[in-house]
């Protein structure tokens, strides 16, 4: 891959992010463009790249395991009446352009393509934001067009008969630890309370890896080579507009760390020809394991409300 493809995400000058374009992967992982690594202005790591126990979690980015029956995930597609099964279905997210590109963000254009036909068009936002010298905010924004022309729905595990998996959309895959990180929202706490609740913010806060990517001053940094680094973390996770608002959160600790949005929670959500569906999640990425107040003041100025 060239620079032109792996552009990296800086804010006050230090590198906390690399945004790949057009990753090498095998078609059952659903390729895409993800960011990926991602770190606290401080250099930990708080995201993973197909890890061992799910290899199509790739960083940060947008996965969607069923579009019209076509897997924009990864990996086995849940059947009802059969569970997890392995089909040749998968999706891929192409990128096309930039539309605009900055040391601290991006506009992207991305095809998603499936047996051979373009079903959706995206138009990606990402940006970075100093909040404190401890604390950054990645703003992500994803608009999604349905450019066939007839209706398109979007399902989950859960639409097709999986409790509790309705999982699709934003998607943020953190590093796997010791310890499972703790998770919270302004008035609950743990995986069973948070999981599937449609809290204006969640955090998870992990314990720090002993590994991770670049230091703030480091050449590696510039490569998205590994430097030694460690302490506490917290990703704070906001959604800022209504209808992300709506959408329930997806959340995993005990298993392996993840959050995300889920777009179809317990209904399939249909996208009628030249329709957009437009979410943005902006996520808070700290040094330290914060607490609630913290958390909520972190929320509040990264979001403006």
């Amino acid at each position: 891959m060239t620079q032109h493809d792996t552009p990296v995400l800086r804010v006050a000058g230090r590198p906390v992010g690399r945004y790949v374009t057009r990753p090498e992967l095998p078609d059952r992982l659903a390729p895409r463009p993800y960011l990926h690594p991602v770190t606290t202005l401080a250099g930990t790591a708080v995201t993973e790249l197909s890890p061992a126990d799910h290899a199509h979690h790739l960083g940060v980015g947008v996965a969607v395991p069923d579009v019209e029956g076509h897997n924009f995930w990864g990996g086995r597609t849940f059947v009802r009446d059969h569970g997890p099964t392995e089909l040749d279905n998968h999706g891929s997210q192409r990128h096309t352009a930039f539309q605009l590109r900055d040391p601290d963000g991006f506009v992207a254009e991305l095809r998603w393509v499936a047996a051979g036909a373009e079903l959706l068009r995206e138009r990606r936002t990402v940006a970075a934001t100093e909040l404190t010298d401890t604390a950054w905010a990645l703003d992500f924004t994803f608009s999604l067009t349905n450019v066939t022309s007839g209706p398109l729905s979007i399902g989950s595990p859960a639409t097709n008969g999986r409790p509790g998996a309705a999982y699709g959309g934003f998607f943020w895959r953190a590093r796997k630890e010791e310890s499972a990180p703790d998770v919270f929202t302004a008035d609950r706490e743990g995986e069973a309370e948070v999981h599937g609740t449609r809290a204006d913010w969640l955090a998870l806060a992990g314990w720090g890896s002993p590994r991770s990517w670049g230091s703030p001053r480091s050449s590696e940094a510039e490569s998205g080579g590994e430097a030694e680094s460690g302490g506490g973390w917290t990703l704070v996770f906001a959604g800022a507009t209504e209808d992300t608002r709506r959408d329930p959160w997806f959340v995993r600790a005990a298993e392996y760390p993840g959050v995300g949005s889920s777009l179809a929670h317990t209904e399939r959500l249909p996208v009628l020809p030249g329709e957009t569906l437009v979410r943005r999640v902006v996520t808070v990425v700290a040094d330290g394991r914060l607490e609630r107040g913290e958390a909520a003041a972190l929320v509040r100025k990264a979001v403006g409300r």
